[in-house]
């Protein structure tokens, strides 16, 4: 018999903890109280989760506590206070512009982890999801919404663009003309909305999001890891590929898998 994987949680003066229940990690934002805005000292220490997460999490669910997934970017930082861990908008401004587009890629790793192909990612989505936060979930393969949860792309009304890889998920989801407009209107797309046209999942009640959470996790825990993990590998590179390209794509991992099924693996 097979000893299950002790269940281990690790959280973060920053205001996020991981925890990991053998094959699921769950990252939580917890600053309930400002609506899990989000820092760049979290962004380093959720980029940190990412590197140092088990080989044996195939899931990993992202959530926020409260009443709202994450408010965005803490309004300490445009108000040009300096943030731990980071600087704040006013001192970046202020960088050279290479050193500024290496501050913003270091920041960017904290969400672009969250498309491995080793796993499979899944937003638990309540309340406000603004800015960073919805970021934060097209960083995630997959959304469960709450029926209260709002999407908003505020970076342009602020005079920014959204720079933490939401913008390439937003396009594939949505198509070019439906996400320009999100953005550059930074309207609410409610999550009734958000599941019409490609942006949501699923989308409960809020008192059945955990539990839908935890039927999808079930759910995606059932096939084969590897064969998933090839799976997500095609079709994220799906978009970037000839359909003969994709062809060759499917054919050598379909290789590979039988003869990983047979035992001829590496």
């Amino acid at each position: 018999m097979t000893t299950p994987a002790p269940h281990t949680s690790s959280a973060s003066p920053t205001g996020v903890r991981l925890d990991v229940d053998g094959q699921v990690a769950t990252i939580t934002l917890c600053r309930p109280e400002v609506l899990n805005a989000q820092t760049p000292a979290l962004w380093a220490d959720l980029r940190d989760f990412g590197r140092q997460l088990s080989g044996d999490v195939r899931v990993v669910v992202v959530k926020g506590e409260g009443r709202s997934f994450s408010a965005g970017l803490d309004a300490a930082a445009m108000a040009g206070e300096e943030l731990a861990g980071g600087l704040s908008l006013t001192e970046m401004a202020k960088l050279s512009e290479d050193e500024c587009a290496a501050l913003i890629a270091g920041y960017q790793e904290a969400f672009s982890w969250l498309r491995r192909p080793d796993i499979v990612t899944v937003a638990a989505v309540q309340g406000h999801a603004i800015g960073a936060g919805f970021q934060l979930a097209l960083a995630c393969d997959l959304r469960v919404l709450a029926d209260d949860a709002k999407f908003t792309m505020a970076e342009p009304t602020l005079g920014l663009v959204p720079d933490l890889g939401g913008t390439q998920p937003l396009v594939q989801l949505v198509g070019y003309s439906r996400a320009l407009e999100i953005c550059a209107t930074g309207r609410r797309v409610g999550a009734l909305e958000a599941e019409r046209i490609g942006l949501a999942t699923l989308v409960v009640p809020g008192e059945e999001l955990s539990e839908a959470v935890a039927d999808l996790v079930a759910a995606l825990l059932g096939p084969n890891r590897d064969a998933v993990v090839e799976t997500k590998a095609l079709l994220l590179g799906a978009a970037d590929r000839s359909y003969e390209e994709q062809l060759a794509a499917e054919r050598s991992a379909q290789v590979r898998r039988l003869r990983d099924l047979v035992g001829l693996g590496e």
